[in-house]
C-alpha cells in the first residue's frame, strides 16, 4: 500500500514567519492521482518536498504506507520525483540518464536493463536511448525525466510542476502522456501545479491551497460547482466564476455564478423577470464561444459565455439572465 498521510503537518522557515505551510491534514489514497493547486507562494511546493524528504516539517508526521517517514532521508523513502526543470545529466545518454539512479543504488545489469527497455518503450523513447539531452526537445527530455522515475518503480511520484517550461501545445500532450501512465501503472501520484486546467482535467480529486492552508479537497466537478468559499471560487474555472456582492442581484449574500450560467435576454427581452441590466465593457470572440465582460450595477465586473459568436460591442446595454438554480452563495 502506498497511500501518503499529512497529520497537522507545519512548516516555518524562520522564527516569527508566518507558515508557509499550516495545519495540512490529508490522506492521499493508494493509487489516486492527486493534485495540489494554488497560486504562487500558496504551499504546494513546500508540501510536496515534505513528503519527498527535501524540506522537513517544523510540526506534525508524514507517512507512506503507513511508516512515518517524517525524518527519513530521500533515499529511503521510496519515492520518485519529476522536477520542472528535467535535472538530466547532460553528458550522459538518455540510456544512461534513465540507469543511472539504479547504478548507484547496484541494481542487477538484467534488471537494469530491463526497467529502461521497458520505461524507454512506454515512453516512446527507445530511438532516443543513445543521444544526449541536447539532442532532445523539450517534450522529450519531459518523457526522459518520467522515465528516470518509472525505472525506479517506487510506492509514489511527485511532480512538481513537470510542465511549466513546454509549449502550450506540448503541454496538453504531455498531461495526456501522465494520465495515461498512471492509467498503466496504478501509482499513488501527487502533482503540483499552478496552473487549475491541469489540475481539472488530470486529478482524480484536487487540493486548493492558499496561504499555507487547504481551502477544499474534492474531486474537480465538485469543486467547479460547489467551491467552498470566495476563493475557491475565484480561482478555479477559465474564466472564473463571477462573484456578485451582497445586494448585487438583489441577495442578501454573495452570489457565485459560473459565466455559463448567464444568458443574454433577447430582443424584447427588457421585461424578462429577474433580468439584470449590464453594459459591456469588451468583448473577446474565442470561435467556439465569445465571453462578454459586462459592468453590473455600480460597475461590478463579471463574465458571460456566450456560444458562438455575440452580436454585441463595447458599450452596449444588456439585459441578462442569471439562472439563480445554478447560483452558490457565500
Amino acid at each position: 500500500m502506498a497511500e501518503v498521510r499529512f497529520e497537522n503537518v507545519v512548516k516555518v522557515y524562520s522564527r516569527g514567519d508566518t507558515p508557509a505551510v499550516a495545519d495540512f491534514t490529508l490522506d492521499v489514497r493508494d493509487g489516486e492521482f492527486l493534485v495540489l493547486v494554488g497560486p504562487s507562494g500558496c504551499g504546494k511546493s513546500t508540501s510536496l518536498r515534505m513528503v519527498a524528504g527535501l524540506e522537513t516539517p517544523t510540526s506534525g508526521r508524514i507517512s507512506i504506507g503507513g511508516r512515518d517517514v517524517t525524518n527519513l532521508p530521500p533515499k529511503d523513502r521510496d519515492i520518485a520525483m519529476v522536477f520542472q526543470n528535467y535535472a538530466l545529466y547532460p553528458h550522459m545518454t538518455v540510456a544512461e540518464n534513465l540507469s543511472f539512479g539504479l547504478k548507484l543504488r547496484r541494481f542487477p545489469k538484467d534488471e537494469i536493463a530491463r526497467r529502461v527497455k521497458d520505461a524507454a518503450e512506454t515512453l516512446g523513447l527507445t530511438q532516443y536511448l543513445n543521444r544526449l539531452p541536447k539532442a532532445l526537445s523539450g517534450g522529450q527530455r519531459q518523457r526522459v525525466a518520467l522515465g528516470r522515475a518509472i525505472v525506479r518503480e517506487p510506492a509514489v511520484f511527485l511532480f512538481d510542476e513537470p510542465l511549466s517550461n513546454l509549449d502550450a501545445k506540448m503541454r496538453v500532450e504531455m498531461r495526456a502522456e501522465i494520465i495515461r501512465l498512471h492509467n498503466r501503472l496504478g501509482a499513488t501520484m501527487i502533482y503540483v501545479t499552478h496552473d487549475q486546467i491541469e489540475a481539472m482535467t488530470m486529478g482524480e480529486r484536487i487540493v486548493v491551497m492558499s496561504a499555507g492552508r487547504i481551502q477544499q479537497v474534492a474531486p474537480p466537478l465538485e469543486v467547479y460547482e460547489r467551491p467552498a468559499n470566495p476563493f475557491v471560487a475565484g480561482f478555479i474555472g477559465t474564466p472564473p466564476m463571477n462573484l456578485f456582492p451582497a445586494g448585487t442581484l438583489d441577495q442578501g449574500k454573495t452570489v457565485g455564478l459560473r459565466p455559463e450560467h448567464i444568458a443574454i435576454a433577447p430582443d424584447g427581452g427588457v421585461e424578462e423577470g429577474g433580468a439584470i441590466t449590464a453594459k459591456v465593457d469588451f468583448v473577446e470572440p474565442l470561435g467556439s464561444e465569445t465571453l462578454v465582460h459586462v459592468l453590473v450595477g455600480d460597475g461590478h465586473p463579471a463574465i458571460v459565455r456566450v456560444p458562438g459568436f455575440a452580436d454585441c460591442r463595447a458599450g452596449d446595454i444588456l439585459r441578462l439572465l442569471p439562472d439563480m438554480s445554478k447560483a452558490v452563495f457565500f
